[in-house]
């Protein structure tokens, strides 16, 4: 599968793993823990972005914990009609993006973000797009936060293959991230498993 093709996938995604069906979801425990994460380490006027943010899930908790400097990027663009309907409060306050994260990433400016995380987006960026994870490093002036899938969860027992496909349908690239970010210059603080997921916490260099 061709770079154009996986974000034209996600661009056009509707039913289930789209914007409505997170929304519905709501909040979860990823949600929770990064609450916990952003309260131990920075305080609630921290400039935080969301790369692959959908409907705003995970923002809006934030926001209803103190946070309020939010701002969220998404492909697809039903995302913020979502987000205005089941989050309004979130979608008026916050500052939202349509686009691909490669060509939205390196607009901002060095160290525009005090946090930068992302929930099981990383793990879809095509092999040749992977210039992009420096991009992060680059804009985050104190933490980057990975939410991603290294084995555990949907993928289990598949952890040594370089990639596997969800549903049969698009591909979910496994990456040592605490590598990939360690090439970057930034300095792994958390990594703590969960039954879907593994969360980590870098310190940006």
């Amino acid at each position: 599968m061709q770079p154009d093709d996986v974000r034209r996938d996600w661009a056009e995604r509707s039913g289930r793993f789209s914007p409505a069906y997170y929304a519905e979801i709501g909040p979860n425990e990823v949600s929770e823990t990064l609450v916990d994460v952003l309260t131990h380490y920075v305080d609630d006027t921290a400039a935080i972005l969301e790369v692959g943010c959908g409907s705003g899930r995970h923002l809006t908790h934030l926001r209803e914990h103190g946070f309020e400097d939010l701002t969220g990027i998404d492909i697809n663009d039903e995302s913020f009609s979502v987000m205005a309907e089941q989050y309004p409060r979130l979608a008026e306050a916050g500052t939202f993006h349509t686009g691909a994260i490669e060509d939205l990433v390196p607009e901002f400016d060095d160290g525009a973000f005090d946090v930068v995380y992302s929930v099981e987006t990383l793990q879809h960026i095509h092999p040749d797009d992977e210039w992009v994870f420096a991009e992060f490093a680059r804009i985050t002036s104190d933490l980057l936060v990975t939410v991603e899938n290294e084995g555990n969860g949907p993928t289990r027992g598949r952890e040594d293959a370089a990639v596997s496909y969800v549903d049969d349908e698009f591909p979910l690239y496994h990456r040592d991230w605490k590598r990939v970010f360690a090439d970057t210059g930034a300095v792994q603080l958390i990594r703590e498993p969960t039954a879907r997921d593994t969360i980590r916490v870098f310190r940006a260099p």
